[in-house]
């Protein structure tokens, strides 16, 4: 049976409005008001204290992997939800597909159409929007807003986790992943896989998980995340081709 997901969240100053998480903590603040729910009874419900969430809400701590993924599941959000508000690159930042294309330092859709929820979207490696968690994870985004499925480029420094050791994760939908350079170690209920570069991994979200690096070097890897209508679209794509 996967340990309880309390955690101690690490304290550290406020973040300013530009650094990577203040979407986050307004967008889990904004809900849980929205919702009518205190700090109190929702902190009750994900397993950490009403500090540790207030904490969160005002940029004096980060929240763990595991933490973050019970507020999500807890408030109904997507994680899409909590990187910064990029819509208007979608919208009004579109780019004509003239001339030499994008400008090369930016984020921008090519129309295909349709429009751009039918385009092409490039994703910038410099300046992509991040998450920032405890003990040195980092989330990048490398899809484009409102795309079924999550994409996301993992940094895990040395001696970094999801969670304290023994504390799992679980949520809906079905994970893919593939290790870029470094080692990384991943959980699933009572078996550890270790994967070197180059090593690829699936499996249901709804299984206990945790991942956390091996070595002296950081782990990078690219992670896809399909909720269970993604899933489910999939496998009627596929029984029907």
């Amino acid at each position: 049976m996967a340990p309880s997901s309390r955690t101690p969240e690490a304290a550290a100053r406020p973040l300013p409005d530009g650094e990577p998480g203040a979407a986050m903590r307004y967008r889990l603040r904004a809900e849980r008001e929205r919702r009518g729910l205190s700090l109190r009874k929702l902190a009750a419900e994900v397993g950490i204290s009403a500090s540790a969430l207030s904490q969160i809400e005002t940029g004096r701590s980060r929240p763990s992997v595991t933490t973050l993924y019970a507020l999500v599941s807890a408030l109904g959000l997507s994680l899409d939800a909590l990187f910064a508000d990029d819509r208007a690159t979608r919208d009004g930042a579109a780019t004509e597909a003239q001339g030499d294309g994008p400008v090369a330092g930016d984020d921008a859709w090519t129309p295909a159409g349709g429009g751009a929820a039918l385009g092409t979207f490039i994703r910038r490696a410099r300046g992509r929007e991040s998450l920032e968690f405890t003990s040195g994870v980092r989330w990048e985004q490398l899809n484009a807003p409102g795309d079924p499925v999550e994409v996301l480029w993992l940094t895990y420094q040395p001696g970094s986790a999801s969670g304290r050791e023994g504390e799992f994760m679980r949520h809906a939908g079905r994970e893919y992943g593939i290790v870029i350079s470094g080692r990384l170690a991943v959980s699933i209920w009572f078996e550890t896989y270790e994967l070197a570069p180059g090593d690829a991994i699936s499996f249901a979200s709804t299984a206990p998980h945790h991942l956390r690096a091996i070595g002296a070097e950081p782990a990078h890897a690219v992670w896809f995340l399909l909720s269970d209508e993604a899933c489910s679209n999939s496998g009627r794509a596929s029984h029907n081709s």
